[in-house]
């Protein structure tokens, strides 16, 4: 009899097929043939998830590239809104001399 899950795809008990199992290639001794088909399903793997990756890459820079741009656009915002508080100051010196004048005029 062969061993479980060797050739029948199904478990008999449970209905399921058996769980695929981890193996380290470095500890385990496995022949050419075996890591060049692990290295076939690995690549086929990749390629299958190729597109998802790049999309999100791409959605990921373009997000990175909105919150720069944000940043740089409220830092200009900023600036000139400095530029607005300066010319109040400047508005309030002149205010405060006027009052003195007025104040040791008479």
């Amino acid at each position: 009899m062969a061993a479980p899950g060797a050739g029948d795809p199904l478990n008999a008990k449970s209905g399921q097929a058996p769980l695929a199992q981890r193996i380290d290639p470095t500890r385990e001794k496995l022949t050419p043939e075996q890591l060049q088909f692990m290295r076939q399903v690995q690549l086929a793997q990749w390629q299958k998830t190729l597109p998802q990756r790049r999309t999100r890459n791409i959605l990921t820079g373009l997000g990175i590239g909105a919150v720069v741009l944000a940043i740089y656009g409220y830092t200009f915002y900023s600036v000139s809104q400095e530029r607005f508080l300066d010319e109040l100051e400047e508005e309030v010196k002149a205010a405060r001399a006027r009052a003195r004048e007025r104040a040791s005029g008479p």
